[in-house]
């Protein structure tokens, strides 16, 4: 049986938690108009690298595709020829899709990529109001052009050898006449 004074503090008790929060002051984000930096590692958007003259990095492997959890991204490789270069080796990604409605952003993709072609950006608006627009091409996710750089296709500008594209030799870049 319970004493009078349990019976009188226990309701008080409870509310203890209520009671000390009820005076203190709130705080409120206001995210769309005043974003808050996300942590440096922080796992968002997918991008595609380029070489620094602008040859990208992605060699069509489909590594990133067997080893995504969700199945989210879909990857078809083609060879590059003389005259059609994307990539500084022997194929490139002519068809790369992500698929953001299945993606989980675990980064496990990011870990299997050989070149390091595919990292994760720090943006986190994904969100759209069409289910189509979810599912990123290839056009999408290519990392913008810096001074300096040609849009593909082109011949390689760093060194004739591919292999020291991919020893991240720096080498000046020459035009290639």
């Amino acid at each position: 049986m319970s004493s009078p004074k349990e019976t009188i503090l226990d309701p008080v008790a409870g509310f203890g938690v209520t009671f000390r929060t009820m005076f203190k002051k709130t705080v409120t984000e206001q995210y769309p108009f005043e974003k808050v930096p996300t942590a440096p590692r922080f796992h968002g958007r997918h991008q595609l690298n380029r070489w620094p003259d602008g040859l990208e990095k992605c060699i069509g492997c489909e590594l990133c595709a067997w080893a995504c959890p969700a199945d989210a991204i879909y990857v078809e490789g083609a060879s590059n020829t003389e005259g059609d270069r994307h990539s500084p080796g022997e194929r490139y990604g002519r068809v790369y899709q992500i698929n953001y409605l299945r993606c989980i952003l675990c980064g496990l993709c990011i870990e299997a990529c050989p070149t390091r072609a595919l990292t994760m950006t720090n943006e986190y608006e994904l969100a759209d109001n069409n289910r189509e627009d979810l599912i990123y091409e290839k056009s999408d996710l290519l990392a913008p052009l810096l001074p300096g750089m040609v849009e593909p296709p082109h011949e390689m500008m760093i060194s004739d050898d591919h292999h020291d594209y991919y020893r991240g030799k720096t080498l000046p870049i020459v035009e290639v006449s």
